[in-house]
């Protein structure tokens, strides 16, 4: 292999490449003779086959839609009715139980290449595929693409491919006998066939089982040769002295009075790979804004048909290099060096500059392929070095700690297919409104689409993608082990040029569950996982994108495995842990009770916005234990715990309007304390991953945007609780303290100034001090007796303020406070886009919010859960195109208020 470097053109700082070509190359414009690539996704049918299949779809031949699924294409043609409404999921549950068949007939004549494939990116699940009726494949694995070569079936003129796909059902079950049974939650042995998860149902999840051809298909036509896979793994070298060049970062801070401020720690980049403990740490030396080196290695596979020698060039702003492949070589890596490069940062900490590198396959003349990748040049490391209060867990790009403000994600829709790139691309800018920096997808899950990395990577969204093993012992023996390192293989490759994927994780909850879930007893010494998570995955994401770091699971603690005398995997001293005794036990003010380094996963439930809930349950009368309630809530005794977790802080209403109410708003100040806590915590705790950002489909959950996309109030808790500046009254050392933490990139200084007031108003004492914080620290703030000790608790409160920045502290809870029923004024004018509401209150009203969707299902609003003292007054924008009224946003089952919970 011959690599040749050609810097003929200044390297640009940003932005998409400039083409270059080596001068040899130049001279002669050169034949294009590119793959044909034809989609095979129109004119598709689909029947069922063995099952216990409905007369009127039995001997039905439905138009299917691809990519799709079997529920799509029978909802499409008036089948079934709409699995996500009442209890029709109960009535659908037949459909996984089926078998069923795709049919597609298409034309092809000889000569459009000597190579002729059928390429699947996602089958679901269990398929047999053939041409003409003569088999080609078999696939065991929707997580996992397909190529089969169509060469020795095709026939000139009309060809019929099907693909039959065998109950999902009765697959895993019968996959469970073969592997013998392993420990898992929920009611189908979904860990023993490489299908999502929670298709199966879970928790919060619809049991859809369902079958399709979720990807898509196309038919490639080729000769000679053609790109079988394009990976760029982009690495940052040195920084100029006209940046910070030590790799390292520290938070100083100061405070006059009593108060301490701390940074958010410290790293050094190393600019190795390094493994300890399985946990991969990717970094090169990094920190700071400065100008930087960057070099890209272009890792090329090809697929041949002839013995032809073939040259790959790849080049990147402005930089070339060709390698040339001899006979019967089919890898390549081109490295491309950049004298200058901007890094690429997480939003909130700077640009995301991308760069283009575009790849091309020639054999002499002949230009055979082409393809294009983006990356971004960053380092990643993690902080796991022992300290005095234990381990910590810190994601450091580019050699700042970033404090990460993040939400799990789980699939979009029950049917995935359905979400494209604009249904992506709002989610993330949900996710934004609500000052979120990091989205974990969720093992239970799939591998997402490109358009939603290619996304995050524009905006700047961190991502930890789990592998696909979740809350379930597997098996490591052949077959599933196979396919498992198979899908691994095949996604951290395609994964592996995004800036924004910072993490791999080995699995969710799997090495928790081993140590303290009683699986050691039932598993009777079989295979549980733990080849995958300590040797199979890490060695794959060292192979393949070396620049992305690597867990072996969420929870864990960083050093030995447990077996190996480390410790328990959820130790709130080490590395990362789940927090979920305090919704399925307890109640939230317990979250203070916890110092955890990280929290990867702790959450609250509450039901979906009341246009959501209504719209998708007819119960007539509706409450929540009426038959379509339960059906769409899944979490085991979710209703006692949701009754068993409002009780200490406001009554239980009897009617479904107020219940709906109380337990969005409960949900809301659940997590706000949470987050809160956790955040005043840092740099002691650097990460906040609320459980979850988004639902699959209508349902009682611990989302903060539903089923239909609409944001819950636990949205607007997020982007309060999540902002970049934060003031917090906290408990400290038996009284309270005022925690202020500035995430963001500029100092912050001024007088803090606490109150101790009445609700109506009447300021009882005071106390101020100077405080200043750099960027990216914390300062605490210890309150005097005279401040923090009520005399009445019923009435009084704690107002903090720092430049315009206000946290509050109330003594007592809503139920046991002296709250009345709220006294609002209320004034509307209309603006371009809806309406501006101006509401100002004569009594104190805690989280005053507007329900825009009651009044219209596609309205929102811009704030909520505002807290007004006595003669202060809020302004909500409201973005509608319905044609609405003070009245009718003034009721007092829109405008709502915790006050309304507990007042007469």
């Amino acid at each position: 292999m011959t690599i040749h470097i050609d810097q003929t053109m200044p390297a640009d700082r940003a932005g998409s490449a400039s083409r270059a070509v080596s001068p040899d190359r130049a001279l002669i414009a050169p034949t294009v003779a590119h793959p044909i690539r034809r989609s095979l996704g129109a004119d598709w049918t689909v029947a069922a086959l063995d099952g216990p299949v409905p007369r009127e779809v039995r001997q039905a031949v439905i138009p299917a839609t691809v990519p799709g699924s079997v529920h799509t294409d029978l909802l499409a043609a008036g089948l079934i009715p709409d699995p996500y409404l009442d209890d029709n999921e109960h009535r659908l549950a037949w459909i996984g139980l089926t078998d069923w068949r795709y049919t597609k007939t298409f034309a092809w004549q000889p000569g459009g290449g000597t190579q002729t494939e059928l390429v699947f990116a996602g089958l679901d699940t269990i398929a047999s595929i053939e041409v003409n009726g003569h088999p080609i494949g078999e696939t065991r694995n929707m997580h996992r693409r397909y190529r089969f070569d169509l060469r020795p079936r095709l026939r000139a003129g009309l060809n019929e491919l099907t693909v039959t796909f065998r109950s999902p059902v009765r697959a895993a079950d019968a996959a469970s006998l073969d592997l013998g049974y392993r420990p898992h939650v929920n009611h189908h042995p979904y860990n023993a066939i490489r299908k999502t998860a929670c298709s199966f149902g879970w928790d919060w999840g619809i049991d859809t089982s369902t079958s399709g051809i979720w990807r898509p298909v196309t038919l490639e036509s080729w000769s000679v040769a053609r790109i079988e896979s394009v990976r760029p793994i982009a690495t940052v070298g040195r920084v100029s002295t006209g940046g910070v060049s030590t790799g390292s970062t520290t938070g100083n801070g100061s405070t006059t009075g009593n108060g301490s401020t701390t940074g958010n720690g410290s790293t050094t980049g190393s600019g190795s790979t390094t493994s300890e403990g399985g946990v991969s740490t990717s970094s090169t030396t990094g920190g700071g804004h400065g100008e930087t080196t960057g070099s890209v290695d272009v890792h090329v596979e090809v697929a041949r048909a002839g013995d032809e020698t073939l040259v790959v060039a790849a080049s990147v702003a402005g930089v070339t290099a060709t390698v040339e492949l001899a006979t019967g070589e089919t890898t390549a890596v081109v490295r491309l060096k950049l004298p200058e490069v901007a890094l690429w940062w997480p939003r909130g900490y700077g640009e995301q500059p991308l760069y283009d590198v575009d790849v091309t396959l020639s054999s002499a003349a002949t230009e055979l392929d082409t393809a294009t990748r983006r990356v971004g040049f960053r380092t990643v490391e993690f902080d796991t070095a022992p300290d005095d209060a234990g381990t910590p867990f810190s994601i450091v790009v580019n050699g700042l700690p970033v404090f990460v403000r993040g939400a799990n994600w789980i699939p979009d829709d029950a049917f995935p297919h359905r979400v494209d790139r604009a249904r992506y691309r709002h989610r993330i800018e949900q996710a934004e409104f609500a000052n979120i920096n990091l989205i974990r997808v969720w093992g239970g899950g799939i591998f997402e689409a490109d358009d939603f990395y290619e996304l995050c990577d524009e905006r700047g969204m961190l991502t930890w993608q789990d592998f696909l093993l979740a809350c379930a012992a597997y098996a490591e023996e052949a077959p599933l082990g196979d396919e498992i390192e198979a899908e691994a293989r095949d996604n951290v490759a395609r994964l592996a040029a995004h800036p924004s994927l910072v993490v791999f994780n080995g699995n969710n909850e799997n090495l928790w569950g081993h140590e303290e879930w009683n699986w050691k007893k039932r598993l009777d010494g079989k295979t549980w996982g733990a080849g995958y998570y300590y040797e199979v995955f890490p060695r794959i994401v060292a192979e393949l994108a070396p620049h992305i770091g690597y867990t072996p699971g969420s929870p864990f603690s960083p050093g030995p495995a447990p077996d190996d005398g480390g410790h328990t995997p959820n130790d709130q001293r080490h590395g990362t842990m789940h927090i979920w005794d305090l919704w399925n036990e307890r109640d939230y003010p317990g979250y203070r009770e916890y110092t955890p380094r990280f929290v990867a996963e702790f959450g609250w439930q509450g039901p979906p916005t009341w246009s959501t809930m209504t719209g998708s349950i007819s119960d007539s009368p509706l409450t929540p234990e009426s038959p379509g309630m339960l059906v769409h809530q899944k979490a085991m005794e979710g209703n006692v715990k949701l009754t068993d977790g409002l009780l200490a802080h406001y009554p239980l209403p009897d009617e479904i309007d107020a219940w709906h109410w109380a337990m969005s708003l409960n949900q809301a100040n659940a997590i706000s304390a949470a987050v809160e806590h956790f955040r005043s915590l840092q740099p002691h705790c650097m990460g906040s991953i609320v459980w979850q950002l988004n639902d699959c489909w209508p349902v009682t959950s611990w989302a903060a945007v539903d089923g239909y996309g609409r944001p819950k109030p636990l949205l607007y808790a997020l982007r309060h609780a999540y902002a970049d500046r934060l003031v917090t009254v906290q408990p400290r050392d038996g009284g309270l303290a005022v925690v202020v933490v500035n995430d963001s990139a500029e100092p912050w200084a001024g007088p803090l100034i606490v109150a101790r007031l009445t609700d109506t108003g009447t300021v009882l004492a005071e106390h101020s001090e100077q405080v200043t914080l750099p960027a990216r620290s914390t300062v605490t703030v210890p309150l005097p007796a005279s401040v923090a000790r009520p005399t009445d608790a019923a009435s009084e409160l704690l107002r903090a303020g720092l430049a315009g920045v206000r946290g509050l502290w109330f003594f007592a809870e809503p139920r046991d406070s002296h709250l009345s029923a709220p006294a609002l004024d209320t004034r509307l004018d209309r603006v371009e886009g809806g309406y501006r509401l101006t509401v100002t209150a004569h009594t104190l009203t805690r989280d005053l919010a507007l329900l825009v969707d009651k009044v219209d299902p596609a309205g929102t609003v811009d704030d909520m859960l505002v807290t007004l003292l006595p003669g202060e007054s809020a302004v909500f924008t409201v973005t509608s195109a319905a044609e609405l009224d003070l009245a009718a946003l003034s009721a007092p089952t829109v405008l709502r208020s915790g006050n309304q919970l507990v007042g007469p």
